[in-house]
Order: C-alpha cells, then structure tokens, then sequence
C-alpha cells in the first residue's frame, strides 16, 4: 500500500500525535543500542492503550507489513530494529502502573512503565521489583520481558522470567489473550514463560502482573581487590560453594577500574588488577556474620585490600560506577562491542584467562564488567568503528568469545537476547532440529510472520522453512 494511505490509516487509530513519518524524525528509531545493525521504518506509532496496539497489528496483518516493539530502544542486540521496514510499535507511552496489589505481592503496569521508576512507586508499599537491569534508569519492563533481562541482583533473586505471573498480549491476527492470570502457579501450559524471553517475534505485551519483592531490612556493600582476575573470579566460585548467597556479586578488570575510577573519583589503588563488588542483605542480625564469611573467602584468595561501603552515599557511589562502566568506556575508546555470554561459574577463571589470549590475538583490548555470580560475562572489546580493520578484528574476536564459552559448557546469550546481532551463531549452540522445534512453537503463534521477523533465526533459514523442515521431518545429518 502507499505510505500515504498507510500513515492516514494509523493515524485514525492512534491519533495524529501518535504517528512518527517524518524521514528526520525516523532516524531516531533505525537501531536500539546495537548500532552495527541498522535498519529504517516505514512508520513509527505510539501508542497508549491495548486497543490501539491491536488495532495496528490488524492493519499490518491486512497489508503483510511487519510490525517491530520497541521499548526504550536500551536493547544491544538489535531487536527493536525494524530490518524489513513496516511498522515499529513503540510502548513508550504506555506508561502506567496500574494496581499495586501489595497484599498479594504483586502489581500490574503497562509495558513502557520504566524499571527503576516502578522500583521507587513501590517504595512507600515497601516493595521492589528485583531484576535490575544496569540500564534500569532507562530501560522499560516491556523491553526487560522481551528479552528475559538479567541484573546484578539476579543472583538472588532471579532473571526476569522468575518475576512474571501473566502478560496480556496482542496476537498477530490482532486479537488480545491473557497468559496467565497473575497468580504464581496456574495451571496449564506456561504460555507466560515462553513469552518472556521471545524478543517479540510472537507478540506485542501489552500489560503483565508482576511479582513484586519486599525491600530488604538492611544491606552491607564492600569492594574486594584483587592483584588479578583469576582471584577474583575462584572467590566468587568458592562464596557460592560455601553455600553462601550474597545479594550481587559483580566484577570489574584493571581497564574498567581505570574507566570508572577517572569518571566517579573512587580512589581505587592502581595495582588492583580486578575489583570483586558484594552486597549482602536481609534481616539485621546476622548480616555482618555473612558478610564476614563472605570476605573471609576472598582473602583466602589472595584480595589485596577489602573496602567496606559504609553510608548509604558511599554505596549508591559504587553501585553507580558499577551500573555506569559501560558509559564510563568512551573514557578509553570511541566506540565498543559489549558481548554477552554465560558459562558455569567454575569455570570463570579459565574463560577469562581465554578473553585475555583472545585480546592479544586480534591486538584488541578487552574490558571486563560482568555478573560472576551468575557467570553473565560480558566482555567490552575496544575499539575504532572507522577503522574498517579494526572493526573486522571486533566482529571475530566476538565470535571466538562465543565459541570459547560455549567449549565451557556456557551459552551464548544470558540477558541480552539474540536479535540480529547473535542470529548466526545460535548454529554454535543448537542443531536444525533444535531450532525447528523453536520455529515450529514461533510458527504457532505467528504463521505469517509478522512479528519481528529476521530475528533470532539464522539469517537464510527463516522461521518458516525451519517449521516446515520440522514437519517434513528432515534429519540434521541431511542438512549439514
């Protein structure tokens, strides 16, 4: 259909002020924060309600245009970014909490509703919403659903999925189903888990219950520094072990030290090769006794120097530097490759030793700023985007972290999904058949695929000729 038409039927839905045509103003959504994939819209929307959203969906299913969700555009995959033109369906303003049920620990919210923000309405009920994503100040709860977002504090409290009683979504025909009616356990199949997670391709969320946890009674935090990483790490492999659950356990390298250290003036000793930051929380008493065992374990792994913070401001200043070290890298390079990937935490210190071979190989530095609680790396590889050699030298440096972690029984993706940037290498981590049976579930809920297609499949082997492969019953054998 022409453009024109198009943006005049949207606009009877939405609103004029709900639709985004002009080419300038279009730029603003061609990537998410994943800028090596880039691709343009052919309308931006805005919706504010559950009807309108469904009634844009019908208008695309009428003329086979796609239709991408996007919420802040934080994401650093490429998801939220339209590679086939059509519609992107922004939630942005859909930006309500609308109950707080806090005797049922629970509250339901719109999908733009921003995660922090829903944090500090819980405040006064005396509640959180436990994930936090190091992008919670901008990042919404939509996004965080989409990609079954991880945290910091995941170690306790778990990643995304383990906070979602049911979301309401739009369906690819338009139609609007409830997963689940926000309860903890209901029956049936968990149509909720395989939403969280499914980076859109099979819905738009519109609304979601969500549990909701109890502000902790108190909260100790102290940086641990170590002459090297590999010390840090086995001490984080040894607190769990111990049987001990600390509320976070991040790690950041010599290169992320610098960074933070220069921008949030923290002080840190130069010989400190890597920097172990723990929170303990809970009831009063006993936390300093857990906190004790805790840095008990890393001494005994060689930590140079233990830095309790003791006010609430010299926490909040730690915490910031953690949350911030991504920003904190233009310190150090113009432009960087953030890689996600997981593996077992006992074999952290190898992995790494392996990140530190790989830097050395493409002649690349790499910083390091992760969750090693969880075993959630993230490798920040350095470099200069103008520089075409350099940027080749980034591109497969990644790969050989992807295949490095997956050799250590890892994966390749622990929180911030796979869109278009890890496309290719999920045939690193699963076989044909695997990913028929994914595309056969994908098929079931969008046959025509509407919903954020050129995601997550590898590129060449679309959703649709995957679930036909599965019908037909073709073995992986025949298709190597």
């Amino acid at each position: 259909m022409e453009r024109t038409q198009l943006v005049e039927e949207l606009r009877r839905i939405v609103g004029p002020r709900g639709v985004v045509d002009d080419p300038h103003a279009l730029m603003t959504y061609d990537a998410d924060g994943c800028v090596m994939d880039t691709g343009d819209p052919q309308v931006v929307v805005l919706p504010t309600s559950t009807a309108q959203v469904s009634g844009v969906v019908q208008l695309a299913a009428r003329y086979g245009l796609p239709v991408v969700p996007r919420g802040a555009g934080t994401g650093l995959s490429g998801g939220a970014t339209a590679m086939f033109g059509g519609i992107v369906i922004s939630t942005a303003r859909m930006d309500k909490v609308l109950e707080v049920d806090a005797r049922n620990g629970r509250v339901l919210c719109q999908p733009g509703v921003i995660n922090y923000e829903l944090s500090q309405h819980l405040k006064p009920y005396g509640y959180q919403f436990a994930p936090d994503p190091s992008s919670q100040k901008a990042c919404t709860v939509g996004g965080n659903i989409a990609n079954n977002s991880g945290g910091p504090h995941c170690l306790k409290y778990g990643i995304t999925a383990s906070h979602v009683y049911g979301v309401e979504m739009v369906m690819a025909d338009g139609s609007v189903i409830w997963s689940g009616d926000g309860s903890p356990a209901a029956p049936g199949y968990d149509l909720t888990g395989v939403i969280t997670g499914s980076e859109g391709t099979i819905g738009l969320v519109t609304a979601s219950w969500l549990k909701i946890t109890r502000l902790p009674e108190a909260v100790r935090v102290v940086l641990a520094l170590f002459p090297d990483i590999a010390g840090a790490s086995s001490a984080v492999s040894q607190v769990i072990a111990g049987g001990l659950l600390p509320a976070a356990l991040e790690i950041m390298d010599r290169l992320a030290i610098k960074a933070v250290n220069d921008m949030y003036k923290l002080g840190l000793p130069e010989r400190a090769g890597a920097a172990l930051l723990i929170e303990v929380d809970g009831v009063e008493d006993g936390l300093d006794e857990l906190l004790h065992e805790v840095t008990g374990v890393c001494q005994r792994n060689g930590a140079i120097e233990v830095r309790p913070a003791r006010t609430l401001a010299e926490q909040n200043q730690v915490w910031a530097a953690r949350k911030n070290a991504f920003g904190a890298m233009g310190r150090l390079s113009p432009t960087y490759y953030l890689v996600d990937t997981v593996v077992p935490r006992t074999r952290l210190p190898y992995t790494m030793e392996q990140v530190g071979r790989i830097s050395k190989e493409y002649d690349l530095p790499i910083a390091n700023v992760f969750h090693a609680g969880d075993g959630n790396l993230h490798p920040i590889i350095l470099f200069d985007r103008r520089d075409r050699s350099q940027n080749q030298r980034a591109l497969e440096a990644a790969t050989s972290v992807m295949r490095v972690s997956i050799d250590q029984g890892g994966v390749i993706s622990g929180e911030h999904g796979i869109g278009v940037e890890k496309q290719d290498y999920m045939n690193l981590l699963f076989s044909t058949d695997d990913l028929a049976a994914m595309a056969g579930l994908h098929q079931s809920f969008d046959p025509k695929d509407i919903f954020n297609p050129g995601k997550v499949f590898p590129k060449g082997r679309g959703c649709g000729e995957l679930a036909a492969l599965r019908k037909a019953g073709v073995a992986w054998a025949e298709l190597k």
